[in-house]
């Protein structure tokens, strides 16, 4: 059996806040929401709350209104509104730096701590949500 990352659940209280900073700040590409038929949810099940798409081609993003009771309306244990650590690879990561300087972005330089061959920036979205950014780097092994 293979997999294939499919895509990446975040939720929101203000899901159009969070879906300009992933399509503007990022670079993602809208994904129209007429490409993702919905169930109709009811008083007792289903998931009647917003949701935007993007995409940078091949990964998506799926960013949803927070909704705690989820689980319980639905008769299930788990409720689908984890949060998670996501990472992109740039090939220019002074370029994107500046993007989140000029728009007053913090972020953590790690340089190549955590790996030798990838320099790692850190960074939240709006919802607190830990984003990485890293440009691949010359390897410092020896041949």
């Amino acid at each position: 059996m293979k997999l294939e990352f499919h895509h990446i659940n975040f939720v929101s209280e203000n899901v159009d806040r969070l879906h300009e900073f992933y399509t503007q700040v990022l670079g993602l590409d809208d994904i129209p929401q007429a490409n993702f038929p919905r169930t109709e949810a009811t008083g007792n099940q289903g998931y009647g709350g917003k949701i935007r798409f993007a995409t940078d081609g091949g990964m998506q993003m799926h960013l949803a209104e927070r909704a705690l009771d989820v689980a319980f309306k639905n008769g299930q244990v788990i409720n689908p509104v984890a949060r998670g650590h996501i990472a992109f690879r740039t090939d220019d990561l002074p370029a994107f730096l500046k993007v989140l300087e000029e728009r007053g972005i913090p972020y953590s330089d790690y340089g190549t701590a955590f790996a030798k061959e990838w320099h790692q920036v850190f960074f939240h979205d709006p919802e607190g949500n830990v984003i990485e950014v890293h440009q691949q780097v010359a390897s410092n092994r020896s041949k």
